[in-house]
């Protein structure tokens, strides 16, 4: 991967670069594709502040994007499919009541895919206004994956920074993640229990 950017980065390691690597980040979120690998490329060229902050606009761009298509395009097959087993139907309707708190603690987890989880809530009855509140719950992981591009400093060490030991701050993100994840599976077990009683 490195071999193939190599010769692009020196386009992108200025501040036109940075307003460039936006769309670019968007469209990567757009495709489902995994954020962290761009992530770290932001922190390796921009350094962890600048670097989040591109990702965190880019990754927000993309994120409405792919809610919007699947609010408008998906969304009657889904909602088809759904119609066809009334108790999904009950699940995701409770669910959906949730909000907000749903939206910051799933997006805090490392356990639910970025990616999908924008295509998710935009089938989900969650508004365009809670889903964009709850993109701040991105900051965490942006930050954390940017600082540990920063640190590599190049793509090709990319690997081995992923694999290395962690410093403190570092386990306090991984830990709050491990602490969301727990809170979100009891919310969405609470919200289904709920609307199977209903």
């Amino acid at each position: 991967m490195s071999e193939l950017l190599a010769p692009w980065l020196p386009l992108l390691q200025n501040p036109a670069g940075a307003a460039l690597f936006i769309p670019f980040y968007a469209l990567w979120v757009t495709l489902l594709l995994p954020g962290v690998w761009a992530s770290m490329l932001a922190g390796a060229l921009y350094g962890t502040l600048l670097g989040s902050l591109v990702v965190f606009v880019g990754a927000s761009l993309g994120a409405i994007a792919v809610f919007l298509l699947g609010r408008s395009w998906l969304r009657e097959w889904a909602r088809r499919r759904l119609a066809a087993a009334p108790k999904w139907l009950a699940i995701e309707q409770a669910v959906s009541r949730e909000g907000l708190k749903l939206v910051l603690l799933t997006r805090l987890s490392p356990a639910f895919p970025f990616s999908l989880l924008n295509l998710a809530y935009g089938l989900s009855e969650v508004s365009l206004r809670d889903y964009c509140i709850g993109l701040i719950g991105i900051l965490p992981g942006t930050v954390l994956f940017c600082a540990l591009g920063a640190l590599a400093g190049d793509v090709a060490r990319f690997g081995t920074v992923l694999s290395g030991h962690a410093d403190p701050a570092t386990w306090a993100l991984r830990l709050a993640g491990v602490g969301a994840t727990i809170a979100s599976v009891w919310l969405v077990n609470r919200a289904a229990r709920r609307a199977l009683a209903e």
